[in-house]
C-alpha cells in the first residue's frame, strides 16, 4: 500500500498521511491525477482496468503518493500502468479541481502511440484501445466506463477546444 499525503481545503500539506480513503476526515483531502492521451485521429487512449480494480474502462491515472508532486505522479502512473515514459515538458496540466475527498489534476498530451509497444501492468490494466468520444460515451452509457473519468475527459476536451478557439481569435 502506498502512503498519500493529506492536504487541506487550500491544497496545503497538513503533515499527515493515509493509506486508504476510508479514514479521511472532513476537511482533509488526497490528490489524484488523470492523463488524457489523444492521438492524431482525435481518439483517446483508454484502458480496461484489471478485474480486481473493477474491470471498467478508464483513463490512465492514480494517486499522488507521499512526497510526490502532481506532475511526477502522472508521469509515474503512465509509466507504471502503460510502460510509457513521458517527459514533463510533453504533458500539459489542463486544470485541477476539488471533488469529494480529493483534488484531481487532469493532464493532456497529443501523441501517436503504437499500442503494441506498451507494456501493461497486468495487475492494474487488462487491455488498452484507442477510442473516439462517441465510443467512450457508449461505454459510459452501458456502465462499462468509469463515470468520473468520463466527466474528466469531457472537461479536458472542452478546455482544449476553448484554447484552440482562443488561438484562432489571436491569429485573426
Amino acid at each position: 500500500m502506498e502512503k498519500r499525503d493529506l492536504v487541506d481545503k487550500n491544497r496545503k500539506q497538513i503533515g499527515e498521511t493515509t493509506i486508504t480513503e476510508s479514514n479521511i476526515m472532513e476537511g482533509k483531502y488526497i490528490q489524484i491525477v488523470i492523463m488524457c492521451i489523444e492521438n492524431g485521429n482525435n481518439e483517446f487512449l483508454i484502458q480496461k482496468r484489471a478485474l480486481k480494480k473493477n474491470g471498467k474502462w478508464a483513463l490512465t491515472g492514480g494517486h499522488v503518493i507521499s512526497g510526490e508532486d502532481s506532475v511526477t505522479a502522472v508521469l509515474r502512473e503512465t509509466q507504471e500502468e502503460l510502460g510509457l515514459e513521458l517527459e514533463e515538458n510533453e504533458v500539459e496540466l489542463i486544470f485541477g479541481k476539488r471533488a469529494y475527498d480529493c483534488f484531481v489534476d487532469i493532464y493532456y498530451i497529443k501523441k501517436d502511440i503504437e499500442l503494441s509497444n506498451l507494456k501493461l501492468e497486468k495487475e492494474e490494466v487488462e487491455n488498452v484501445e484507442w477510442a473516439n468520444l462517441k465510443q467512450i460515451r457508449n461505454l459510459k452509457e452501458n456502465g462499462t466506463f468509469l463515470e468520473y473519468h468520463y466527466n474528466c475527459l469531457k472537461e479536458c476536451i472542452y478546455f482544449i477546444k476553448e484554447v484552440e478557439e482562443e488561438k484562432k481569435r489571436c491569429i485573426n
